[in-house]
């Protein structure tokens, strides 16, 4: 019985706030979008470390003809110096290289022809025209500060890349947008919480009499307060589905089904993550409920 009466009160207090319930489901639906977004934004960023990070490597581009670093100064990387540097990743750095190929001027012209057969900017280039390099994959893909440590200023080296740097601008605007994610969801929560509290008050106010009677009957706190905090968290709860369903709806049509099909050599985010991130939005949607409607409560339910 007392069950059958908690509910009625709570569908009760619902149609007659349908106007503020609505804009609570609305305002936690768009806060809790932005806060599984940037969740989601977090996880394809560490997808592209994951797989970008394991490929990648350390380029020693060796002396060229008329370069004008102080270790070139005797013109083009020799033999001799080639086998030093070669000694030197061999002992210094063998805990930290696993793999080292050298690829020549021929092969480097080669690879060049087959990015741009039409030539760089409309300069056609020949093998001359290239550098050889050592090729370096590292066991530790963030080893990179030692290996450059080592190589660099040594004769026959003219500088130390990390390709890692290519990917680097990328993950910055991922981060970036994954900030400005978070500070929208930020604020639309505190419009949320704000939200449930006018609700939760504007029930309470217009049961007031209600309240009174229940209270004089001996009715608990908890008993007389249950309504108004399902009120909130069911309004806070539904949000919270919303927003995770708009967030599998996005993944599943504009991730699955068009990036995928598009460029098919990236690993995203997929539906998997979107439900380990749905309990997390569930259980924010609650906390507010409980939050908001632990001060507005004690202050309007009590006699």
């Amino acid at each position: 019985m007392r069950f059958q009466f908690v509910l009625g009160e709570v569908f009760s207090g619902l149609r007659r706030n349908t106007t503020m319930v609505v804009a609570v489901v609305l305002v936690t639906f768009v806060s809790l979008t932005f806060v599984g977004a940037a969740a989601l934004l977090q996880a394809q960023i560490g997808k592209l470390k994951d797989d970008w990070y394991d490929l990648v490597e350390v380029s020693v581009f060796l002396c060229p003809e008329g370069s004008v670093s102080p270790t070139c100064a005797t013109g083009e990387a020799t033999e001799d110096q080639i086998d030093s540097v070669r000694q030197v990743i061999d002992t210094e750095l063998s805990s930290q290289v696993s793999k080292v190929y050298f690829e020549s001027k021929q092969q480097a012209f080669e690879a060049f022809s087959e990015r741009y057969p039409d030539g760089y900017q409309g300069t056609q280039l020949t093998a001359d025209d290239m550098q050889a390099s050592l090729r370096l994959k590292l066991t530790d893909a963030e080893q990179f500060a030692v290996v450059s440590d080592v190589l660099s200023g040594r004769d026959g080296v003219e500088i130390v890349e990390d390709q890692r740097a290519v990917f680097e601008p990328l993950f910055r605007t991922l981060n970036v947008a994954t900030l400005l994610a978070a500070g929208l969801a930020g604020v639309m929560l505190l419009a949320a919480v704000l939200l449930i509290t006018t609700t939760i008050r504007l029930s309470a106010v217009s049961r007031r009499k209600e309240t009174e009677i229940m209270r004089l009957v001996g009715a608990s706190n908890l008993f007389i307060q249950l309504p108004f905090l399902l009120e909130g968290a069911l309004a806070a709860v539904l949000g919270s589905l919303l927003a995770g369903g708009g967030l599998w709806l996005a993944v599943r049509f504009m991730v699955s089904d068009w990036l995928e099909r598009s460029v098919d050599w990236v690993a995203y985010v997929s539906e998997v993550d979107v439900f380990r991130v749905a309990p997390l939005l569930v259980i924010m949607a609650v906390a507010l409920a409980a939050l908001s409607s632990f001060f507005t409560l004690n202050r309007y339910t009590r006699i």
